[in-house]
């Protein structure tokens, strides 16, 4: 099967895509230089259909109960997009490029996936769509970018700065426990409230500013390997499928944005 990557540039821009790998952004370099966490793993993935931790891999749709399959120790994290084999959409140039996949087992319900990529010299906007092909089901979707915590050019590691509106309390089986709290300081692996949009900028200082923004309400902030930090907008919170379902309707889809702006420094 012939390669299915696709690169887009715009100014110093480069931005590559692995439709084959979960759809992942495999790099992202702004004049040369990575943004992004390399490995197969790692990238920027797209979180859908569920985002962080189901508990115990369950979810309920009215009176009917799924079961995911378990592959964070009990729960089941981060859904299925990023290991499956999406189809390029027509259309794309060199800036811009779409892609879909449907919806299969493990998941129940039948329906599409859609994620679109639009490239500028100083940002990049990603947009994710769930619609269904019939019953309405929950979902959830967002993304998770590896961050590459120090940037090789011998620079400082990068630092976070956001103003959050609350933190969701983590329990013992790291899942949100419905309680939200005054914000904590790092390490984090936690989810953060922020209601009037996702605004969340990572310095690497003298030589990058980068702001990931999004009109959803969540954002899950990563920092426990030191390698990468994750800063992922999502439409919910961990567990949200339980917690706080946005139902998909055959009138009404699942659509999340988000861009990342950046500039350099010094």
């Amino acid at each position: 099967m012939a390669d299915q990557t696709r690169v887009l540039s715009a100014g110093g821009a480069t931005l590559t895509v692995l439709p084959e790998n979960g759809c992942r952004i495999g790099s992202l370099t702004v004049d040369g230089v990575e943004l992004l966490r390399q490995g197969s793993h790692y990238g920027a993935f797209p979180m859908v259909p569920w985002c962080g931790r189901t508990e115990n891999g369950r979810f309920r749709n009215g009176d009917t109960v799924h079961q995911m399959p378990l592959d964070a120790g009990p729960h089941a994290i981060h859904g299925t997009g990023r290991n499956t084999a999406w189809q390029s959409a027509p259309g794309a140039t060199d800036t811009t490029a779409g892609f879909y996949y449907d919806l299969a087992e493990p998941w129940p319900y039948p329906g599409r996936v859609t994620q679109l990529f639009e490239l500028g010299e100083n940002a990049v906007t990603l947009t994710l769509g769930v619609e269904t092909y019939g019953d309405s089901f929950p979902a959830q979707a967002g993304w998770h970018p590896w961050f590459l915590r120090n940037l090789g050019q011998g620079g400082q590691d990068a630092e976070p700065s956001f103003t959050p509106g609350w933190q969701e309390e983590r329990g013992e089986n790291h899942l949100p426990t419905g309680r939200r709290i005054d914000p904590k300081p790092r390490p984090w692996d936690d989810c953060f409230g922020m209601p009037d949009g996702v605004d969340v900028t990572l310095t690497w200082p003298g030589e990058l500013r980068l702001r990931v923004t999004s009109p959803a309400e969540w954002v899950v902030l990563y920092d426990e390997q030191p390698e990468a930090f994750c800063v992922e907008p999502q439409s919910g919170p961990p567990n949200g499928l339980n917690s706080l379902p946005h139902l998909v309707t055959p009138i009404e889809p699942l659509e999340i944005g988000t861009t990342w702006t950046w500039e350099r420094l010094g």
